[in-house]
Formats: structure tokens, C-alpha cells, sequence
């Protein structure tokens, strides 16, 4: 009997190590924070070549920094869980910017991976991106189909202290935004438009008040809708999450991403 638990034990902690990932949202809100807590942690881990990488919040927001320490103008990595093989319906988007007190540039490219060990098999989803602010931008990427079942963020900064960040991770699939609430009468559903410039409503009376946020909490568009849509024009690419209250009072929240 012993013998027999001790293998199911077994099986289900193997089970659970190769557990594939259908999605990602991580904010690393449950990470430990501070030089003294590297990855890994919860399933994400790193390949370095004199650096670090951990999670950080000097003002309270957790967010997974990358350091060059004094390695620049060396390529490092922050790696996914592993993930189910992409099928080309899904989408990646993040927020990143230098940290404050970044002792300089540097640069951030995503990737897929074959291994979570070998970084010889990064396949880029798009160019490396120079970063040379401490003001978040969100990237958002199409995942085309592949064999690799690892996401990696490629890190290299341009002098000794540069500081990278990166946050809210989200790959998902990018059939976004139709109304969470269901029941609700007003019955509001939307899609971005094929321009990428405007949400197009589709409801039976226009709600009374419609806000946007970014992927790091602030508003960045709020108004009404103008013959059944909403402008996103001045929006840059990324995942924005949006709040809109319909005639009845109701509070519908969703998300979409602007491409």
C-alpha cells in the first residue's frame, strides 16, 4: 500500500512538472521581490552571462527586472513556463521601459524557444525594440504556429547597470471583446475595426460612458460612442482593458488589442 501511494505520488508530481500552458497572464504580483530572490520562480527562469534577473517593486508595482550588472552588450533571457505548441491563434503582449535609475539604453526582443536551457533556438516573433525611457510601452505580437513551447524575452543593455523591465504578461487568443456580462439587457458587444483605429459597437442603445486603460492601469481614453464606434486612433499597439456602463447601470468590463 505504501509503495503504491509513494508511485501515484510520484506520478502526479511528474504530471504536474510537464504541465503545458494554455494561456499567460502574469503581472509577477506573487513573486518575491529583491536581488536575493532570482528566477526561477513559479515556473519561469533565466539564462544568464554575468546578470541578473528578478522581480522588482521599489514603488509598490511587482514587475520582473532584467540587470546587466556588469556584462553589457550581452545577450540574456527571462523564459516562460512551458507552453501548449502554438497554433497561430494566439497573441503576446507586454509592457516594458528601463527602470528608474538605469545606468543607461538598452534593448528587448521576444521570442520563441525550443528549451528552456538552450537560447541557440530563439526565433524572434519581431525586432528588438530600443528602449531609452523609463515610460511603459506595450509590444504586442501575432505567436505563428511552431514546434517551441517556450516564450523568451531576449535582454541586452548597452552599458554596465543598465535596468530593463517587464510586465503584464498576457498570451492568449486574440478573440477579445465581447461583453463579460451576458444577462445584461443592453446586450453590448464590440470589435476593433480592420483599420486598428476604431471599436465598433454593436448594442441597442449607445452606453452611457466608456473608459480605457492601458495594460498598466492608467486611462487613457474615455467618451461616447460616435454612430456606433469609438475612436482608438491615437492609441499605440498593445492590450488596453476597457469599462463601459450601459443605460441601465450596468458596469461591463473586457479587454482588446489594438495591432
Amino acid at each position: 500500500m505504501k509503495l503504491k501511494l509513494l508511485f501515484t505520488a510520484l506520478a502526479f508530481s511528474s504530471i504536474t512538472a510537464n504541465a503545458q500552458l494554455a494561456s499567460i497572464n502574469e503581472s509577477f504580483d506573487s513573486f518575491n521581490t529583491g536581488s536575493a530572490n532570482p528566477l526561477p520562480q513559479n515556473g519561469w527562469t533565466s539564462v544568464l552571462s554575468g546578470q541578473r534577473i528578478y522581480p522588482d517593486a521599489p514603488a509598490g508595482n511587482k514587475y520582473l527586472q532584467a540587470y546587466t550588472f556588469f556584462s553589457p552588450n550581452i545577450a540574456f533571457y527571462a523564459v516562460t513556463p512551458q507552453i501548449a505548441a502554438p497554433n497561430g491563434s494566439k497573441t503576446l503582449s507586454f509592457s516594458t521601459a528601463l527602470t528608474t535609475g538605469s545606468g543607461g539604453e538598452g534593448s528587448i526582443q521576444a521570442g520563441l524557444v525550443a528549451s528552456n536551457t538552450d537560447m541557440s533556438t530563439f526565433t524572434p516573433l519581431g525586432n528588438a525594440v530600443t528602449l531609452t525611457s523609463t515610460t511603459l510601452q506595450t509590444l504586442s505580437y501575432t505567436v505563428p504556429a511552431s514546434s517551441s513551447q517556450y516564450i523568451a524575452f531576449k535582454f541586452i543593455g548597452n552599458v554596465a547597470h543598465a535596468a530593463i523591465l517587464i510586465d503584464n504578461v498576457v498570451y492568449n487568443t486574440a478573440t477579445l471583446g465581447v461583453s463579460d456580462n451576458v444577462k445584461n439587457s443592453d446586450n453590448i458587444k464590440f470589435a476593433v475595426n480592420q483599420e486598428n483605429t476604431a471599436l465598433q459597437f454593436v448594442t441597442k442603445k449607445d452606453p452611457k460612458s466608456i473608459q480605457v486603460y492601458s495594460a498598466g492601469g492608467q486611462k487613457v481614453a474615455e467618451g461616447k460612442l460616435n454612430n456606433q464606434r469609438f475612436d482608438i486612433s491615437q492609441l499605440h499597439t498593445g492590450v488596453y482593458y476597457i469599462t463601459v456602463e450601459g443605460n441601465e447601470g450596468a458596469i461591463t468590463k473586457s479587454k482588446f488589442i489594438k495591432k
